[in-house]
């Protein structure tokens, strides 16, 4: 039997005649391109937001969330890890072209300006007069001016506190 004189209803593959197998196409092909059903997509809520809410407050991309003191800690130590790296860097490249460059002297020429540096940031950070504390009271004040040395130990926790 040739592909030319093949009876339609001779089975297919599958177990289906020609006929069906044509019919099967038809229906496929038109339910894939009928057209797509209205269902709405999209919803707009225009109530008015409350001010504060019970859910918890998430954490946003990016730095996680700490105090000035320990996000001001970070970019200085981001910072020194850059000049650091970038001295680094600058001597090794210095070292390569030169090909007779002392590792030692290099260490020393690039090294003893940025530890100068470091040393003066501490220097004038430490110099800053202390702040003047201006208190104004109405009537009679009376002002408690006693430290508290507190210390706790053991297992269980007992505080005690020594003035």
């Amino acid at each position: 039997m040739t592909p030319e004189n093949t009876p339609a209803t001779a089975p297919t593959a599958v177990g289906m005649t020609e006929d069906e197998a044509t019919v099967e196409a038809r229906r496929i092909i038109a339910e894939a391109y009928r057209p797509a059903p209205e269902v709405p997509t999209v919803h707009r809520d225009d109530s008015p937001l409350p001010r504060y809410g019970s859910t918890p407050p998430v954490a946003q991309p990016g730095r996680p969330p700490m105090s000035q003191g320990a996000t001001d800690a970070s970019v200085l130590m981001l910072t020194g890890g850059a000049s650091v790296s970038m001295v680094g860097l600058t001597a090794a490249v210095v070292m390569y072209v030169s090909q007779t460059a002392n590792p030692v002297v290099c260490a020393i020429v690039f090294g003893a300006p940025t530890a100068l540096v470091l040393a003066l940031a501490r220097l004038a950070k430490r110099s800053q007069p202390a702040p003047d504390v201006h208190q104004h009271y109405t009537g009679p004040v009376y002002q408690d001016q006693r430290n508290v040395h507190t210390t706790t130990r053991g297992v269980w926790a007992k505080t005690t506190n020594q003035q």
